[in-house]
C-alpha cells in the first residue's frame, strides 16, 4: 500500500512528502532554456498552425452545446469531490478491480512503478532470437512521466508506441512536445524523413499524411498480432465498479487492449470517477477540450478479464509519485483535476512561442507549469521557474473544462518560489512591506514621510528613475519609476483648500 495523504494536511507537512520522478523535472530555469527554442522559427511555424487549428475545431463543437458551461461544473464538482475522498475511492476501486480478477500494485514514485512493470514483462514476454523482450504500448502520460520506455530499454525489453504521433516521436529519438499531439513541433517534410530513415519496411514515401499513416500501419501490424503483453495508460478509473478506460483516435490503442494475453495498465491515483454514471459528463468534456470531436472515434472500457475474452493476465500499477504531496497543498490540488485534454496548451501565447520542451517534463504548458512544480516541489532544480512561464492571462482557466484555476496556482507557487529558493529577497520584500504598512497605517506617519517628498525630489534631480538598489532592483531592470513630485496629493489638496478660503473670505 502506499500512503495517502489527506486533503486537511497541514501545509507546513508538505515538505516532509516525497516528490515526484522521472520527466518531470525542468533541468535549468525556463527563461534559459526556452531562449533557445523562441529562435526556432519552423518549430513556432509548426506549433502556431496546430494550436490555431485545434482552437477552432475546439470552439465549433463546444458552441453546439447550450449547457457547456453546465458541464463544466459538473465535472469540477466530480473532481473535487474525488480528491476529497481519494483514499476512500481508491480503496473502493481496489476492491471493485481486483474481485473482478485483475491484480493491483501500488508504485510510490517512478522507480517501484517502473520496477514493477518490468518484472511482469519477464514474467509474461517471451524472450525472442534476438535474446530481448517486447511489448506494444498504447500512448500513456504516465509511463512517459516515469520514463518506463528507457527503462525497459536498459533490462532488455523493447517498447514499441502504437500511436501515430507517439511512433513519430519515438523513431526521431525525439520527446513529445504537448500532451494530446506529442509531434507537433514536426511538419509532414520531417516526418517523411523519419520513416524512410527509420522504417526499413517503408519504401517510397511522399509526405501526404494518407501514405505516412499507411507506411505506420504496415510497420505495426506484425506487432500488433506477434507481441503478448501490452502496456496501457488510462483515462478513467471507476470506482465504483472497478472500470478501466482509454480513449484515442486511431484504433491502435483497442488493438493493444484486446490482442495480447497481458494487460499492465500505469495510472496516477488521481485519475478515478465515483460512478460510472459520470462518464456521461466527461464523455463529453474531453473529446471537444481535446481533439475538436463531438465524441472520441475509439472509447474501450475493461473491467479486470473474462475467460477467452482478450487479456488473460490485467494487472494495474496505481502511481503515486509525488500526488500526494499535490493533495497536500490546499492551494494547488485542483490542479490533479486534470484530465489531460491539453486545450489550456493550445490558447497559451507562452506555449505557443517556446514549445513544449521548453517545459522540461512530460507536462508541458500551462498545466505543465503549475503540474510539475506541485509533484516535485519548487526546489527541485529548475521548477521554480516554471510558474513564471505565463502571461497570467487566463486564458487557459477559461477553456479548462475542468475549471482549474491555472493562473491562481501559478500565482500561488510563485510565492512558494521565492520562499523555498530566493530566502534573502524574500527577507528585504518581507522587511519592506512591513515598513510600508506601518507607515501607510497612519495618516500622521504618513503625512510625517511626505515630508521628505521635497528633498527626494531634490536629490533625483526631477529625472525618472532607472536603476535601485537591493529587491527594488529587481523592478527596475525591466522598468522606470516616474519622477518623483516637489509634493504629495494631500500636500496639494490642502493648499488648494487654503487657497480656496482665502478667495472665499476675499469676496
Amino acid at each position: 500500500m502506499t500512503f495517502l495523504g489527506m486533503p486537511l494536511l497541514p501545509s507546513k507537512r508538505r515538505g516532509d512528502l516525497p516528490g515526484g520522478q522521472g520527466n518531470i523535472i525542468e533541468a535549468e530555469a525556463f527563461p534559459e532554456v526556452s531562449h533557445e527554442h523562441l529562435s526556432n522559427q519552423q518549430l513556432r511555424n509548426n506549433i502556431g498552425h496546430a494550436t490555431s487549428t485545434i482552437r477552432s475545431k475546439r470552439a465549433e463543437v463546444v458552441s453546439e452545446l447550450d449547457d457547456w458551461e453546465a458541464l463544466r461544473d459538473a465535472g469540477e464538482a466530480t473532481k473535487n469531490e474525488v480528491m476529497a475522498n481519494l483514499p476512500e475511492y481508491l480503496a473502493q476501486f481496489e476492491e471493485a478491480f481486483t474481485a473482478a480478477g485483475g491484480i493491483i500494485h501500488w508504485a510510490r514514485d517512478a522507480d517501484e512503478a517502473n520496477a514493477i512493470v518490468a518484472e511482469l514483462v519477464e514474467d509474461n514476454a517471451p524472450v525472442l532470437e534476438t535474446g530481448r523482450r517486447e511489448v506494444i504500448k498504447v500512448k500513456s502520460m504516465a509511463t512517459q512521466e516515469i520514463g518506463l520506455n528507457e527503462h525497459l530499454e536498459a533490462e532488455g525489453i523493447d517498447a514499441f508506441e502504437t500511436d501515430l504521433a507517439e511512433l513519430i516521436v519515438q523513431l526521431g529519438e525525439d520527446k513529445p512536445s504537448h500532451i494530446l499531439v506529442p509531434a507537433i513541433h514536426r511538419n509532414r517534410d520531417e516526418i517523411r524523413e523519419i520513416f524512410m530513415d527509420k522504417m526499413p519496411d517503408a519504401g517510397e514515401l511522399t509526405n501526404e499524411p494518407a501514405v505516412l499513416a499507411e507506411a505506420a500501419r504496415r510497420h505495426l501490424r506484425h506487432k500488433f498480432l506477434t507481441t503478448k503483453v501490452a502496456i496501457s495508460g488510462a483515462n478513467f478509473g471507476i470506482a465504483e465498479t472497478g472500470t478501466l478506460g482509454v480513449v484515442e483516435s486511431e484504433g491502435n490503442g483497442r488493438m493493444c487492449l484486446t490482442l495480447p494475453e497481458t494487460l499492465i495498465t500505469v495510472m496516477g491515483i488521481e485519475k478515478l470517477l465515483p460512478r460510472f454514471a459520470d462518464l456521461e459528463v466527461f464523455l463529453q468534456l474531453l473529446p471537444r477540450s481535446s481533439t475538436g470531436e463531438r465524441m472520441n472515434p475509439y472509447t474501450s472500457f475493461w473491467t479486470g478479464r473474462s475467460d477467452g475474452d482478450g487479456p488473460q493476465n490485467v494487472h494495474l500499477v496505481l502511481l503515486d509519485n509525488g500526488r500526494t504531496r499535490a493533495l497536500a497543498d490546499e492551494h494547488g490540488r485542483t490542479a490533479l483535476n486534470c484530465i489531460r485534454c491539453s486545450a489550456c496548451m493550445n490558447v497559451c501565447p507562452v506555449y505557443e512561442r517556446t514549445g513544449g520542451h521548453a517545459y522540461g517534463s512530460t507536462y508541458p504548458g500551462p498545466i505543465g507549469a503549475i503540474l510539475s512544480p506541485l509533484l516535485t516541489g519548487v526546489e527541485e532544480q529548475g521548477n521554480g521557474s516554471l510558474p513564471y512561464a505565463s502571461s497570467l492571462c487566463g486564458a487557459c482557466y477559461d477553456v479548462c473544462p475542468v475549471k482549474i484555476n491555472i493562473p491562481e496556482i501559478l500565482v500561488h507557487l510563485r510565492g512558494e518560489d521565492v520562499k523555498a529558493n530566493h530566502s534573502p529577497v524574500s527577507s528585504q520584500l518581507d522587511a519592506a512591506l512591513t515598513g510600508a504598512s506601518w507607515m501607510m497605517g497612519d495618516g500622521k506617519r504618513m503625512a510625517a514621510a511626505e515630508k521628505g517628498l521635497p528633498l527626494a525630489h531634490k536629490v533625483t534631480g526631477g529625472e525618472q528613475i532607472n536603476a535601485l538598489p537591493g529587491i527594488a532592483g529587481a523592478w527596475t531592470s525591466s522598468r522606470d519609476i516616474p519622477a518623483l513630485p516637489e509634493k504629495s496629493f494631500r500636500q496639494l489638496w490642502a493648499e488648494e483648500e487654503a487657497n480656496d478660503r482665502d478667495e472665499e473670505g476675499q469676496r
